[in-house]
């Protein structure tokens, strides 16, 4: 390379600042600055350099906070889907209203940016790191990382954009002029393909070797698989060609990672996602104070308490969480419709807050007239729309309104209940609802305290509860988006309006509640599977002359 130099972000890799000797001040080389030599010279700065591969870099239309993924973003994944809308908008409702464009993809189509860079860097360390002076052990236990890596930014990739290019182990160079390679989008069957691939990689290189669960290891790498596996047998990955054999892999890779033994349901689904490290964690972004993080109870607070409301729940969500006894709750039942909080999942109690929700020193006040969290009462511009403020992932040991306060709840990539919600949708529809599936399912319920699916459900009586389990015990979690794509039912789910409800409270002191429309004229465009995938940036187009493909309907 002509440039023999690489910048590293030394806060993030979790280095102290690299003093340079005392020359001439013309002479002087910049501390941010290190040359290949030193990093691959040095095990703990090549170690140093991988570790830093799990934070990367930020979008560009994202606030530049890096990460994996969007995660603890102002707005949240769930934004873009029925489970939740952004009081400020922050880029989201022209995605719900369908309205995403080339030209016009806010923050969403800043995976393929960060991805591609990432990869370029793993790519990078994999063609240095035999120069590393240390062990052939520690060699390995950082290329299993670097796979694991890859395959991860492949795997947001392919869920985003569906076919797309397969760099390979290239590591591109100032002095490269033929870039057509690049612009080669492989059908996504051939990218999961790859992907998996490089988890058998990881996977081999890390197994019997020890790893925190903010790395990337062996059973992450299990984990990736089986969910990259389910993805590849569902209706969107296969245009509703399914097949059994195809369910059976995606099944046994889930199976595999259950049967290590080594992980379980944590016992408390609240503070879950407020601690890192729990029996349930296999891989997540571990938070400190040297790494920026959104301040969740801030954001997502109500207004009455000085919060901005932010990622608000909307009805749509709300409706389908079961009440105590497993029934559906119904809008048309008299006793539900008065009480429509009382008796329902208790993941219902830990993920959302509702009018008269204890929170803090009181209650949730979202009724009008006079509520404190409505708009009749502090910060109104930060009113919830919907009647809802999230709970889950919030901290009320936090502060709300000190701006310094950074929060520290860990974002779970991967845990034990998807693992076990993949294997049940995949085993159901390889075999059919057997004991295998209904365990799997009834684990989740048990730990939540809901009582166990009816015995002699049919095969699509049971992906009816799968999916819905999933809705619940993976709300907020960046698993809606993807879900209802690769079922194809977001022609359902994304063509409605978001509602909310507005609880009004009557003279005698009682409230009534009442079903509005906090987001109107959601739209999701399915011809050609247009909004199944996301546009790439016009900009990536222009830059390729043209040679990359687009994807349909954009």
């Amino acid at each position: 390379m002509k440039t023999k130099h690489i910048s590293l972000i030394l806060a993030a890799a979790g280095l102290a600042a690299l003093g340079a000797c005392k020359k001439d001040f013309l002479d002087t080389t910049p501390t941010s600055i290190i040359t290949d030599a030193a990093v691959w010279g040095d095990s703990s700065l090549a170690e140093a350099y991988v570790t830093g591969r799990y934070i990367g870099v930020g979008g560009n239309n994202d606030g530049g906070k890096p990460g994996f993924g969007r995660a603890f973003e102002d707005a949240w994944m769930s934004s873009v889907t029925d489970e939740s809308m952004v009081v400020w908008d922050n880029n989201t409702w022209f995605v719900q209203q369908g309205a995403l464009t080339p030209d016009r993809t806010g923050w969403m189509s800043d995976t393929w940016i960060r991805s591609y860079r990432s990869i370029r860097e793993v790519n990078y360390a994999l063609a240095n790191i035999d120069k590393v002076p240390m062990s052939n052990y520690g060699k390995d236990r950082l290329r299993g990382e670097l796979h694991f890596i890859r395959a991860y930014r492949y795997q947001d990739l392919i869920r985003n954009f569906g076919d797309v290019p397969i760099v390979g182990d290239r590591v591109y160079n100032l002095e490269d002029t033929n870039f057509d390679s690049l612009y080669v989008r492989k059908p996504v069957q051939e990218c999961i393909q790859y992907a998996i691939s490089e988890l058998d990689n990881a996977a081999a290189l890390m197994q019997n070797k020890s790893y925190p669960t903010g790395r990337g290891s062996y059973e992450a790498a299990l984990a990736l698989k089986a969910r990259l596996l389910l993805y590849a047998a569902s209706p969107l990955y296969t245009n509703n060609a399914g097949t059994t054999a195809k369910w059976a892999a995606a099944a046994a890779a889930a199976k595999a990672v259950m049967d290590l033994h080594k992980f379980s349901l944590f016992n408390d689904y609240k503070t879950l996602f407020t601690i890192s490290g729990t029996t349930e964690d296999i891989f997540e972004r571990v938070y400190s104070p040297t790494n920026e993080h959104t301040n969740l109870e801030l954001v997502n607070g109500p207004n009455g308490y000085g919060g901005w409301g932010g990622n608000t729940p909307i009805q749509n969500l709300v409706d389908d969480y079961e009440m105590k006894d497993g029934s559906r709750f119904d809008w048309n039942n008299p006793v539900e419709k008065a009480n429509p909080y009382q008796n329902r999942d208790p993941r219902f109690y830990a993920s959302i807050l509702y009018n008269g929700a204890p929170y803090r020193t009181r209650t949730v006040e979202t009724f009008l007239p006079g509520g404190k969290d409505s708009k009749d009462g502090n910060g109104n511009w930060n009113t919830s729309p919907t009647g809802y403020y999230v709970r889950k992932y919030i901290n009320e040991g936090n502060p709300v309104e000190n701006p310094n306060q950074t929060a520290y709840q860990p974002w779970k990539y991967l845990r034990y209940a998807e693992v076990l919600l993949n294997y049940a949708e995949a085993q159901n529809e390889a075999a059919g609802p057997d004991q295998s599936v209904y365990k799997a399912v009834n684990d989740i319920r048990a730990r939540a305290g809901m009582p166990q699916l009816p015995a002699g459900l049919s095969k699509d009586s049971m992906t009816s509860r799968i999916r819905n389990e999933r809705r619940i015990e993976l709300a907020f979690e960046e698993h809606r988006y993807f879900d209802v794509r690769r079922w194809k039912i977001a022609a359902v789910t994304e063509n409605v309006p978001g509602y909310g409800i507005l609880p009004a409270k009557q003279a005698n002191g009682t409230i009534v509640y009442n079903r509005v429309i906090a987001l109107a004229n959601r739209k999701f465009d399915g011809t050609n599977n247009k909004n199944y995938w996301v546009p790439i940036p016009q900009s990536e187009i222009n830059a390729s002359g043209r040679k990359l493909r687009q994807n349909a309907g954009y």
